[in-house]
């Protein structure tokens, strides 16, 4: 263990002891190096790592303190229907999807990452040097070896022992996630899921002619397994889905114990679990969060990702780690859409291999944490008093819950009158719950242009409401 390491459990377990309460004023980078006998580098270090666990903030000119987190206001702990049900909302999802190429207004209804950052100009000045002949001709059905040789290796830092070979790309997250359904099921079998869920997930439930049962989940240690292991003893569950890492919408992540309790339970009852780790890149947390994959020792996980939120989603690059359905998702991938355009695969790969990816990462997860605190902050000075919302731990999406009395999908209506777009709470269920409940995207730099649309949002809501 470094000394850097050292050191920061020391000043973890005094702030967890209670030694230096929430907004305390942490002993100075000089004082401790002193106290310590180690180098300032070391220090900096120690404090950097107590940051990305969210423990400790650096205020400018005045040194560290204690995080004061306010979580008494997270959203309820789900509760959906006990029983499988059809998924329905296309309709809705589809209507949200059209108008997403509007750029007047603000839209914070897309999960969107930040495609503008200057760290993604060696990538895009890369693509166009790409050797047309080799990008225009066939390649493995796998995806490139580059880059699945690289993708092998990023997946060491959430757990994962991963050959090349152990890897097939696909054209974004999407469809990974659609190919594992149609690898593990037959139409007319159940899921279970977390509630909320990406609408994306259920859509791509919906297509498999498949039912959904949604779990109720806790805002800050995500699906229940007493719920879920009730539901499994209840129903013949083919498959459990889920988004354990930086949640699509609710942005939490499960702790590491809860998610090898997750696959021992899978274990017990002999079922899959689909493993949607899209957002994992882009934790807050450090060390990155292990992934379910990374507890799988006899191929059960499949585990399903892509470059979408962490770079930009028209890169359509994405991938699965399909453990023992590695030659049936080979062959779903081969018949849907055969081989992955071949230009962004090699782009990627290189700028992975040369540090850039990286880079890029550490950058926008600094960034998307302060986007973050800011949306919050608006919130709490515009919406009702009575509102809840997540705290992500990672992505660029949180979760908001309204009183019961508000209509998200009637105020959604009202608000793109006014240029302001968010994802209503009902396109995250099976059957259309959640409908006092949104979600919104902080991936936006422009700080007034958003508070100015959460300010015409808490204004809509004031007019909806009784006096």
């Amino acid at each position: 263990m470094t000394l850097y390491e050292n050191l920061a459990i020391r000043l973890r377990e005094h702030i967890e002891l209670g030694f230096y309460k929430p907004g305390d004023k942490l002993p100075s980078v000089r004082q401790l190096a002193k106290e310590h006998g180690v180098s300032i580098s070391t220090v900096q270090e120690a404090y950097r790592q107590l940051e990305q666990e969210l423990l400790v903030e650096a205020k400018p000119k005045s040194g560290y303190f204690v995080s004061v987190q306010n979580k008494d206001n997270l959203p309820s702990i789900s509760r959906p229907p006990q029983r499988p049900l059809e998924v329905s909302q296309w309709e809705e999802v589809l209507n949200m999807l059209m108008i997403r190429s509007r750029t007047d207004g603000v839209q914070l209804q897309h999960a969107m990452p930040d495609m503008k950052a200057t760290t993604l100009k060696p990538l895009l000045k890369d693509l166009s040097k790409q050797n047309p002949e080799v990008g225009l001709s066939y390649s493995d059905v796998r995806g490139t070896k580059e880059l699945r040789t690289q993708l092998s290796r990023l997946a060491v830092a959430s757990g994962c022992q991963l050959h090349p070979d152990d890897l097939v790309i696909t054209s974004g997250c999407q469809e990974a996630l659609s190919v594992c359904l149609r690898a593990v099921t037959e139409p007319g079998d159940i899921i279970a899921i977390e509630s909320p869920s990406f609408y994306g997930s259920m859509q791509a439930i919906k297509a498999a002619n498949l039912k959904a049962m949604e779990i109720p989940t806790h805002p800050e240690t995500g699906i229940s397994l007493e719920a879920l292991e009730l539901a499994l003893d209840q129903w013949p569950i083919k498959a459990i889905f889920v988004t354990p890492t930086c949640n699509n919408p609710m942005g939490y992540t499960m702790p590491e114990d809860k998610k090898e309790q997750l696959y021992r339970l899978a274990q017990s009852y002999d079922i899959t679990i689909i493993e949607d780790d899209i957002y994992g890149d882009i934790s807050f947390q450090f060390p990155r969060p292990k992934t379910i994959k990374s507890f799988d020792t006899d191929g059960r996980v499949l585990l399903c990702s892509s470059f979408s939120k962490s770079i930009a989603p028209g890169m359509r690059v994405g991938w699965i780690a399909p453990g023992r359905y590695r030659d049936k998702v080979t062959h779903i991938k081969y018949v849907s859409s055969s081989m992955c355009p071949v230009t962004p695969q090699l782009a990627v790969a290189k700028f992975i291999r040369l540090g850039g990816y990286a880079k890029h990462i550490r950058n926008m997860r600094l960034n998307y944490e302060k986007q973050r605190d800011m949306l919050l902050k608006a919130i709490k000075a515009y919406l009702p008093k009575d509102t809840r919302v997540s705290f992500p731990v990672g992505s660029f999406i949180l979760w908001v819950e309204l009183a019961k009395d508000i209509d998200s999908m009637k105020l959604v209506e009202k608000c793109r009158q006014k240029g302001v777009g968010f994802a209503p709470g009902p396109l995250f269920s099976a059957t259309g719950k959640y409908r006092n409940c949104f979600r919104l995207n902080y991936s936006e730099k422009n700080v007034e242009k958003r508070e100015a649309a959460i300010k015409t949002l808490g204004q809509v809501i004031a007019e909806m409401q009784p006096d």
